[in-house]
């Protein structure tokens, strides 16, 4: 079962802006990108002749993307670790194609394709207190989303009482371009997967229990995700 979410707009990720910032509130990072293609080079294996060939792969797959509503830069993809890039990868499971999959203990979400393989991105999880378990599903999408702080996170950080009202969709915003709602039951869970802006977190719980890739795997999953698709969290 779903439980101690924060976020009634799935904002965890604004907990996270905000305690990295003492200076302000939520300032402008170098945002993520990328084109829809995986990379493919590196095959069902992941295997690479070198490490400047995994590095000139991933740079055009985590390229800039200049027709999004809010231009994205590229990201610096020599602050993410190699494990992380998004990649074709076998996966062995009885969930139907199309299932999402999300792996906190290592780090990492899956896309299940149905032939054996699933597309894996590089995420960040909940911290130690804030992880959960279960089986839920996609109850809405949104693009660029309004981004509005729960009461208990205005209780912790008083500076995102300014945003209480909500916070318009943008490059500064914490849900970033593309956001997955999670629901149980018909309710909304307060968890999301969203589009992370920062390239150091992947690998690492640092959120309220949302679940953040970088902001290119995160369109090119939410591309390939209809409303209704089955999400599983395994216990970290």
């Amino acid at each position: 079962m779903i439980r101690d979410g924060w976020d009634a707009d799935g904002g965890d990720r604004g907990d996270v802006a905000l305690r990295g910032h003492r200076a302000e509130l939520l300032s402008r990072r170098s945002f993520l990108a990328g084109s829809a293609a995986g990379l493919g080079a590196l095959g069902l294996a992941g295997c690479a002749t070198s490490d400047g060939l995994i590095l000139a792969e991933a740079a055009k797959v985590y390229g800039p993307m200049p027709d999004e509503k809010f231009p994205i830069p590229a990201v610096d993809v020599s602050k993410v670790d190699p494990k992380y890039y998004r990649r074709t990868v076998r996966y062995d499971t009885k969930e139907a194609a199309g299932t999402i999959i999300v792996d906190p203990g290592n780090y990492y979400v899956y896309r299940v394709e149905g032939d054996g393989s699933a597309t894996r991105y590089g995420a960040n999880v909940g911290r130690d207190g804030f992880l959960w378990s279960g089986d839920a599903y996609v109850g809405r999408k949104s693009e660029w989303a309004t981004w509005t702080p729960p009461k208990e996170m205005i209780k912790r950080q008083p500076e995102a009482a300014k945003y209480a009202r909500g916070m318009p969709g943008g490059l500064d915003n914490p849900l970033g371009a593309r956001t997955l709602h999670l629901y149980q039951n018909g309710a909304y869970t307060l968890y999301t997967i969203y589009a992370s802006s920062d390239p150091e977190t992947i690998g690492s719980g640092i959120t309220s229990g949302c679940v953040g890739l970088l902001s290119q795997d995160m369109i090119h999953l939410y591309a390939r995700t209809p409303v209704k698709t089955k999400v599983v969290v395994l216990p970290a």
